[in-house]
């Protein structure tokens, strides 16, 4: 036997999309009900674990050898699930995830959209997701039922005979989308980088369940507090009602569209007294502090560690890392005086303290979400992370000199950007230091191909920039960097010359190809993106543009439209990714426990009296062989809690 094809269906009381498969598969519930299987390609066979039939021993010790090759669509699932019935942890290395190599392509993140994009001549059946509901959730006790609040196959024969069809056929599937896939494997690089993910996401990081716990608490007590205080001011019957704080404002001659966070603050800067005071009763009654308190405590395991928090190619078209359960990549900044004692405070459930010492209590719980994240006894944080990393890559991919200069000469680039724009020296906190912050948002903005929109949604009028001046911005700072403007109508010419063409055409460090039906660019460190069915099409100014099928912000499989600066960014975050792919290998090769990353900074739980912030450092500044002459650079601090230095 070489490879085992896997497909399982399983039963918890845990809610598997809210809580996460690891907390799922940790509770005393769970069970697999159905092992659906093909060795080597060959007939698909189901076990009905539910009903006493057993896994066979050759199957068995296939799932646990590190020499047979077991795949599965979310592979993580199934080897989870697995290793919870088998009461061992199983390796992931000889684990192998469709799902993955889907995503590689930019692909639809489920089996049925994978399915339906690639037009599978036998598709997932459509009844699951009903059998799913009725066998492998809880139900509600009723009379009809007899009080019962499980099914199990014998309350539905029919339906259990289908449910094995079903599991049986969604191993057809995924092999059938293996077979269309297999032109475009796993390098063994990636392969390395998914067992390394996998395994940070099994060692999880331990949670301070007590300030998670008084944080909910503490919001209750403030919620409480704002909607009498909203009540006794206008004397709604429920103050938290939009319709209901419309009309009083309205009757209080004051007309509002919207009630989003945004409107609400801008309205109550031009406002005063009742009005202004509601209104900021508003922002604290719909302040949503405490909802990753609330994911992190229904996810945590027995063991008080939350685990899978990160997801391997989650983010389509650059193969970065997204987020699962608390969402690490959108966790709020701290910026709290004294976290240790607001931490404390909280601990000690004393809301009047913390209202008193830190003034705004729904602000300084969602300052301290980030806390909640622990390292276990005798252990300490260690955090690490690539300075300014995209504009590095940027500046090194477009060869724009003064940039890496100031880089390579440890220079601040809002200032150097500040200087080249306005031709004058600007010195942080010195001379015309007042025009770093027109240097900071117009490289936060323009890097690729922004405009006067992109400044306003990194809010340079909200910063105090005129809006009469944000169009000279942009023009100043494009004249400033010359080689990142060309690189932008180069790249999006090179991809048009590849789609038309159906060629391939190098660009500097990058490679445009067309391959059967998908645009191909090819990064420096040999990985590739993928843009599918791609087409020439007319923009909305009547030029040339190139579309693609992709999942679009609808989470829909549509067609999308694209252009020079676009895929520039696209390239730019996707070489980031590649740099801390790299750095992430390095750090655990030297024998550090990474427990979780966020964006472009690894947090490593280090035993007291190992490892420095120093050694982390170094490790993660290594250029990769690809990638020489970027000027890496990485700082880090250590911490008894995860917090932004």
């Amino acid at each position: 036997m070489k490879k085992l094809s896997i497909d399982i269906e399983t039963f918890s009381d845990i809610d598997l999309i809210k809580c996460g498969v690891y907390k799922y598969a940790d509770s005393p519930a769970f069970e697999i009900l159905l092992f659906a299987y093909s060795i080597d390609d060959g007939e698909i066979n189901i076990i009905d674990l539910v009903n006493g039939e057993e896994l066979p021993e050759e199957i068995a010790e296939a799932i646990k050898s590190d020499t047979v090759i077991k795949t599965a669509f979310n592979a993580q699932f199934e080897r989870v699930c697995l290793s919870k019935h088998l009461g061992i942890l199983l390796d992931p290395s000889s684990w192998y995830c469709t799902a993955v190599q889907a995503a590689e392509l930019s692909l639809p993140s489920s089996l049925a959209d994978v399915g339906a994009a690639l037009g599978l001549e036998r598709q997932k059946m459509t009844e699951g997701k009903e059998l799913i509901k009725y066998f492998c959730v809880s139900c509600k006790p009723t009379k009809s039922n007899g009080g019962r609040t499980r099914n199990m196959p014998g309350d539905a024969p029919e339906k259990w005979a289908l449910f094995k069809e079903y599991c049986k056929r969604d191993v057809d599937v995924e092999r059938q989308i293996a077979k269309k896939l297999e032109m475009y494997p796993i390098s063994e690089s990636e392969h390395r980088l998914y067992v390394l993910d996998q395994r940070i996401n099994d060692r999880g990081v331990l949670v301070d369940l007590e300030l998670a716990r008084q944080a909910v608490k503490l919001n209750s007590i403030q919620t409480a507090v704002a909607t009498e205080q909203a009540y006794t001011l206008t004397g709604l019957e429920n103050p938290n009602s939009v319709a209901q704080l419309k009309a009083w404002l309205t009757e209080n001659g004051v007309e509002i569209e919207s009630l989003s966070k945004k409107a609400v603050a801008a309205l109550a800067d031009e406002t005063d007294g009742d009005i202004q005071e509601m209104l900021h009763l508003r922002l604290l009654m719909s302040k949503t502090s405490v909802k990753k308190y609330e994911a992190v405590m229904r996810s945590v395991c027995r063991d008080n560690r939350v685990r899978g928090m990160m997801r391997f190619c989650g983010a389509s078209r650059t193969g970065r890392w997204s987020g699962n359960i608390l969402q690490p990549q959108s966790l709020p900044q701290n910026h709290l005086p004294d976290l240790t004692l607001a931490r404390d405070i909280v601990k000690d459930g004393d809301f009047e303290m913390l209202n008193m010492t830190f003034g705004n209590v729904p602000n300084a719980l969602s300052e301290l979400i980030r806390t909640v994240l622990i390292p276990k006894p005798n252990h300490r944080f260690i955090v690490a992370d690539f300075s300014a990393i995209e504009a590095r890559v940027l500046s090194w991919l477009a060869g724009e000199q003064w940039r890496l200069d100031t880089f390579r000469n440890g220079g601040d680039i809002y200032c150097a950007s500040a200087s080249q724009m306005f031709r004058v020296p600007v010195e942080k906190h010195g001379v015309n230091g007042h025009l770093r912050q027109k240097g900071k948002i117009s490289e936060l903005a323009c890097g690729y191909g922004g405009s006067v929109g992109a400044l306003k949604n990194m809010g340079a009028v909200e910063m105090g920039v005129p809006e009469d001046e944000l169009q000279g911005l942009i023009n100043d700072w494009r004249n400033a960097n010359p080689h990142i403007v060309k690189l932008w109508t180069e790249v999006g010419n090179t991809a048009m010359k590849a789609i038309k063409e159906k060629t391939i055409v190098s660009l500097g460090k990058l490679v445009f190809m067309y391959e059967r039906g998908i645009l191909f660019i090819r990064l420096p460190s040999g990985r590739r993106l993928s843009y599918i069915k791609p087409r020439i099409g007319t923009n909305r100014f009547g030029g040339d543009s190139i579309t693609y099928m992709g999942v679009g912000a609808s989470k829909k499989w549509e067609r999308l439209e694209t252009f020079g600066g676009k895929l520039v960014e696209n390239i730019v975050q996707a070489i980031a990714r590649d740099l801390l792919a790299s750095a992430m290998m390095n750090v655990a090769n030297a024998g550090y426990n990474i427990v979780f990353h966020v964006h472009d900074e690894i947090i490593a739980e280090a035993p007291d009296g190992q490892g420095s912030v120093d050694e982390m450092c170094m490790l993660m500044s290594i250029n990769p062989d690809w990638a020489d002459g970027i000027p890496l650079s990485a700082d880090g601090y250590e911490c008894e809690y995860y917090r932004k230095d």
